[in-house]
């Protein structure tokens, strides 16, 4: 793996607690180091991404977002969007991870611009297996642009 002059940070978008201990469990397992970022649902990542208000004010630009699908308020496909129509916003790279195995649901994700798609499978095994393939592609193999 390639070494990072700055820590990988890693937005991650999930609603339910289940899920984001699942997410950050599958990372620990992985021996993924990054700094990771958890916000509950849509209108708050924007607001980190944004840097609004006194809470986000000095919020750090992610490398990566895992973006859940479905949270209230501002669903994964509002959030969808708003970043990509943003063009501060619109290079940070999104995955989706998904409990929905739905073909419409995946079309529509990446006609919105997400970079991927993540099935949470049942087994935990194969959700760290596609953690690990994740991250192993986003913080190694590819190019990402710098922070702004």
């Amino acid at each position: 793996m390639r070494k990072r002059l700055q820590p990988f940070v890693i937005l991650l978008a999930e609603d339910e607690p289940a899920d984001a201990r699942l997410v950050i469990f599958a990372l620990d397992q992985n021996r993924v180091e990054a700094d990771v970022r958890h916000l509950v649902d849509g209108r708050e990542a924007l607001a980190y991404l944004r840097r609004e208000g006194e809470r986000f004010a000095t919020a750090v630009r992610p490398d990566l977002i895992l973006l859940d699908l479905n949270m209230p308020g501002m669903d994964g496909r509002e959030f969808l969007v708003a970043i990509k129509q943003d063009p501060a916003l619109c290079a940070i790279p999104v995955v989706v991870v998904s409990t929905s195995e739905v073909d419409r649901d995946v079309r529509d994700i990446y006609r919105l611009g997400a970079s991927g798609y993540l099935a949470k499978p049942l087994d935990v095994d194969e959700f760290i297996s596609g953690i690990r393939l994740l991250t192993d592609y986003w913080m190694s193999l590819v190019k990402l642009p710098e922070r702004q």
